[in-house]
């Protein structure tokens, strides 16, 4: 099917959710550390603690290198070395990574291939173009952007691609412009290489795109209806942010989505003169990884490709300066009479008769200049900045720091990454933890330290977030702590702590060397060589950091750490770097008990006094805390074995007690206590488990009196975090050392706990400890309640600011008749919970015969029945609740009704409009409302037979008969209908850039839903309903009716969208639903679309 142009990396990257982080920043040696993270996923605030980030790494074969480089070897470190031969051995080079190839055409093209096995029998090609919106003049904002829209979706090469597997897309960005694709190896038909095709598609899109009138137009109407989908509340703080952060540079006013003014006036030459000034060879990066065996012959095809484009205009001198800066001396090869020599490009046919454009490429990316936080930069400090929104629900405040990159070369550079890791890693976990453990002021605090390569700097954000009546104590309580860690440092504990965490990941991730996916090695490369990083692979990085590690001290962990937070420990100080930039974000209405709506008052200064008030408040060294090397010791383990005898029992259907399937290696167990058991080993991560247990019931069975207890329950179980007499910080620091990432989640049927762990110095076991204390002994707290019911009600509250939001939630409780279990509960039902009813609603779900257990990974049989036995067969026996299951019944809105389309107005500065529409479906299984089994409606027709493989010894094979006939069918269903959407809504009639079809399926429950979101603007969001009822409609007829293309056409013309509802509804059921359209206004323009 078609492909949609997904430019949302046009879009500001988020500075309130933290950057890719130091894994980013340490190449492939340094991932975050582990910890639990226990919350609710359907509805309400989110908050996933910590994650591994893998950086990119190559697959097998692997040419380990020694931790030091030879020359390195022969200074081998000793504790008793003298400083200065410490010094010579840490200034040592990184060992570059041994499968990456480099190489350079005659005309500059830049090339890097990386064979890499996963997935298997594909690759990934990037074009990365070094131009983006940076590189814009004052006439010409979004042009970068234009050009990479109509370029991808003009190009006819890779048109010839579909229907060959291969996907591709493209994105623009502040500093480059990126085309890929991604590609079987070769055809399915004669298995002939797409690799040609693949090049011969980037080569017409990079450097030989038609400007034609047509198309352009096209992407002007996608590109302002992709403006106006954007336009969202977040995009908009994310750009106050990057203002104010890089308010002295182009950065702060060159967002790639570009000016609707000045989108709306260019004409094909303006555009097609930018392309020539910027996209050729030389100005260009070529990435290929993937199951790529033949390098020789993958070299020849890219020269066969790309060497003869652009390869001459004697009128155009090139400057010498190279688009990756100081570092491509480093990565790229010299060719015969040098760089500069080759750099010459060719003039456009289309542009003979115009005046010859000189091509241009800037030597450093992206080319700013910033003001730098450091305390010898002498500049003025800049007062905090306020913005003040109507769609703003909660206040959040972001204090920035903004320093030089320091390239990651030498394995003194790898040694300050590490000690800057052990520092932030200490500070987040003493905010986030040790302040869940009672009622903290804030939502959240996160502090991050990473690189940008597409704003050229580093960046330290400490972001703050809280109720906007809390926020001055929000404040005081992250400066505090900043400046306690600063005064103090970490502890020894601490740092031997997350030291060996980091350690342990850095083995899990070299261990994980040949599961990497290629797109994640060619992502980790490309921003890599932009930085200016060495590039290693994960045993290079995994030996590098072995190596320094044992060079690390806690003073100098300390004195480094100090550094990164000074800019905050040390705020008003004249000694002290200046911030960047300090930006409030608040509301311009909060709610106040009792009282309503009132207006939000604050001030610059407000803001500064309380960072001086929190820095001035006494502070007092960090206390050493136990951490639990175990949760059950082994003779509470033994008593734990005579106590409850735990056994595989038979399953009812017979007397087996243990099922193997030979089609997808699954087994299978039954517990005595009722707990039922899947596992299957694999290799697919080395040494790498996950378990999910899956409970059934979820927010289905609240009934009228408990509405929202379910997931309340979960996230008061979330925000506790305790278990038995152990602690939250306790229990974090066990997952931190046993690298366990754990999550608890709800949804409309099932609750789920969800463990990955690595599989050494017994991780499995660990994690089955912990899911056995979850079990056995929670710990429901009424303060961890309070928050969690705090979070629904602010996200309640907040849901008239967002436009999408608050159209989602009329939509859902019109379409399930003001059933609350499928939407946020609202006030009054958190008002009628209590601790002991949220506790009840969750603990009641968990009953032995109710619960699953699967685990996949990288162990042994022995190994995973062992800890199956232990601590699952050891949990109480199945328990019954007071009360049997219920479920209260789900029914659709009856039809007609006067909610069937509804307006909705929200209060804006700028105009946006979104709608939706909706209507029932079977679920996954094909099961409909009361029962309804779809089974039965085509048996009665014939079956659709394929023919089975000629081994199988199978003649046929019945498909409708499979259970998961349903499941499949609607999955293509909705690919197809999304194909078609694109290309007639958004590509032939150009009245929106961003429309979807979504079915929402369920397992248990006997209903699902689809639902058709289209983003636009108030003039034309009618019209674009009109258009989709039309097509809902045709789609329909077309299926059930079996009416030809005439038939079709005369029914357009006749214009019968008012017997949309009836027609549909003799042909199967109301599928047109519901339609719901939201606008944002401005004031002025209200009254004239009412």
């Amino acid at each position: 099917g078609e492909e949609r142009d997904g430019c949302l990396s046009c879009f500001p990257r988020s500075r309130r959710r933290g950057r890719p982080g130091l894994a980013r920043f340490a190449p492939c040696a340094l991932p975050h550390t582990s910890g639990l993270s226990l919350h609710s996923r359907r509805s309400g605030p989110k908050t996933r603690r910590s994650h591994i980030l893998r950086a990119a790494g190559p697959d097998e074969p692997h040419v380990a290198s020694p931790t030091w480089s030879e020359a390195a070897l022969d200074k081998p470190y000793d504790p008793t070395i003298r400083n200065e031969a410490l010094e010579d051995v840490l200034d040592t080079p990184l060992p570059s990574h041994p499968k990456l190839i480099r190489g350079q055409l005659k005309n500059g093209l830049r090339y890097l291939i990386l064979p890499n096995k996963v997935p298997a029998d594909r690759f990934e090609a990037h074009m990365e173009v070094h131009v983006g919106s940076i590189d814009e003049e004052e006439d010409e904002q979004g042009i970068a952007h234009m050009i990479e829209h109509v370029a991808f979706l003009g190009s006819k090469k890779r048109e010839k691609l579909l229907g060959t597997g291969a996907r591709s897309n493209a994105y623009t960005d502040f500093h480059h412009t990126v085309f890929h694709i991604h590609s079987p190896t070769k055809t399915k038909e004669y298995g002939e290489s797409l690799l040609p095709s693949v090049l011969d598609a980037l080569n017409e899109i990079a450097f030989h795109p038609k400007f034609s009138s047509s198309r352009v137009e096209k992407e002007r109407r996608a590109i302002l209806s992709e403006l106006q989908m954007m336009n969202t509340i977040e995009y908009r703080v994310d750009c106050q942010l990057l203002q104010h952060l890089h308010s002295e540079n182009k950065l702060s006013n060159r967002f790639p989505i570009g000016l609707e003014e000045q989108i709306l006036k260019w004409d094909p030459d303006k555009i097609r003169r930018f392309h020539e000034r910027w996209y050729y060879p030389a100005n260009a990066t070529l990435y290929l990884v993937g199951e790529i065996d033949d390098i020789p012959r993958a070299v020849r095809e890219i020269e066969a490709v790309f060497e003869h484009t652009l390869s001459g205009n004697e009128g155009a001198p090139m400057s010498t300066g190279s688009p990756f800066g100081a570092m491509a001396s480093l990565f790229a090869p010299k060719l015969p009479g040098g760089l500069a020599a080759s750099l010459t490009g060719e003039r456009s046919p289309a542009t003979d008769k115009l005046k010859p454009i000189k091509r241009e490429r800037q030597a450093v990316r992206p080319p700013v200049e910033h003001k730098w936080s450091l305390p010898e930069v002498d500049q003025a400090a800049k007062p905090p900045v306020i913005f003040q929104h109507e769609l703003i629900q909660s206040f959040s405040i972001n204090m920035f720091c903004k320093i030089p990159v320091n390239q990651v070369r030498t394995y003194k550079d790898l040694r300050s990454v590490l000690m800057k890791r052990i520092f932030l890693s200490a500070l987040h976990f003493r905010i986030n933890t040790r302040y869940k453990s009672s009622n903290p002021p804030f939502t959240s605090v996160e502090l991050d330290h990473s690189d940008s390569g597409r704003e050229g700097c580093t960046v330290t954000t400490l972001t703050v977030t809280a109720e906007p009546q809390n926020w001055k104590s929000a404040i005081k309580v992250a400066v505090h702590e900043v400046r306690r860690l600063k005064e103090f440092g970490v502890t020894m504990g601490e740092m031997t702590r997350y030291m060996d965490a980091l350690i342990k990941d850095s083995e899990q991730l070299a261990m994980m060397i040949d599961s990497v996916p290629s797109v994640d090695n060619l992502d980790f490369i490309m921003e890599s060589d932009a930085l200016g990083h060495t590039v290693m692979d994960q045993l290079q990085g995994h030996d590098s950091l072995l190596g320094v590690a044992e060079t690390v001290t806690l003073e100098e962990v300390n004195t480094v750490g100090a550094e990164v937070l000074e800019f905050i420990s040390d705020f008003g100080k004249p000694s002290a770097p200046l911030p960047a930039a300090i930006v409030a974000c608040v509301p311009k209405k909060v709610h106040i008990d009792g009282v309503g709506e009132s207006s939000f008052e604050i001030c610059p200064e407000e803001i500064t006094e309380s960072m001086k008030a929190g820095l001035e408040e006494p502070i007092y060294p960090e206390p050493e805390l136990e951490v639990p090397k175990e949760l059950i010791t082994q003779s509470e383990l033994e008593d734990l074995k005579v106590q409850h005898r735990p056994s595989f029992v038979p399953f009812k259907e017979d007397d087996v007690v243990k099922v193997f399937d030979n089609e997808t290696g699954i087994t299978q167990r039954r517990l005595s206590n009722g707990i039922s058991v899947n596992y299957k080993i694999t290799q697919n991560e080395a040494r790498v488990g996950v378990m999910r247990l899956i409970v059934g019931g979820g927010r289905a069975t609240e009934d009228s009196e408990s509405k929202g207890s379910v997931i309340v329950g979960v996230r008061t179980l979330s925000e506790g975090g305790c278990v038995g007499n152990f602690s939250r910080e306790q229990v974090e620091l066990f997952c931190v050392n046993n690298l366990i990432n754990c999550s608890l989640e709800s949804n409309e049927e099932f609750i789920f706990m969800e463990f990955r762990f690595a599989l050494r110095d017994n991780g499995m076991r660990a994690a089955f400890q912990l899911l056995h204390m979850v079990l056995e002994h929670n710990v429901w707290l009424e303060d961890a309640f309070d928050r969690a019911a705090q979070l629904y009600l602010s996200y309640y509250r907040s849901i008239p600011k967002s436009l999408e939001r608050a159209t989602a939630h009329k939509l859902m409780v019109a379409m399930l008749n003001h059933d609350e279990r499928f939407v946020e509960p609202s006030p009054h039902s958190l008002e009628k919970l209590t601790l002991q009813s949220v506790k009840e609603a969750v603990m009641n779900q968990f009953v032995g015969s109710n619960m699953e257990v699967s685990v996949v990974g990288d162990f042994t049989e022995e190994e995973v029945e062992s800890c199956v036995l232990d601590y699952l067969g050891t949990v109480s026996a199945a328990k019954s609740s007071n009360k049997e299951e219920h479920i209260e019944k789900i029914s659709f809105l009856p039809s007609p009704s006067d909610l069937h389309f509804q307006q909705v107005y929200i209060k804006d500065t700028d105009e946006r409009a979104c709608a939706y529409i909706a209507g029932p479906a079977p679920n996954r299984w094909g099961f409909a409302t009361e029962g309804k089994d779809l089974f039965n409606d085509i048996r009665s027709s014939s079956a659709d037979e394929i023919s089975a493989p000629a081994n199988s010894g199978k003649t046929h094979i019945n498909v409708r008969n499979h259970p998961l006939f349903f499941g499949i069918t609607l999955s293509l269903l909705a690919e197809i209908i999304n194909s078609r959407l694109f290309t007639t809504v958004r590509d032939s009639m150009g009245l929106t850039y961003d429309v979807s079809f979504e079915l929402n399926l369920f397992d248990k429950l006997d209903l699902g839903w689809y639902v058709i979101a289209v983003t636009s603007t108030p003039s034309k969001v009618k019209a674009v309903i009109l258009s989709l009822s039309y097509f809902v409609l045709l789609l329909l007829i077309s299926t059930f009716c079996d009416l030809d293309a005439r038939s079709i056409r005369l029914l357009m013309r006749a214009k019968v969208f008012s017997e949309v509802y009836i027609t549909t509804k003799l042909l199967k059921g109301s599928w047109i639903g519901l339609v719901k359209i939201s606008y944002h206004l401005r004031a002025i323009s209200v009254a004239v679309l009412n």
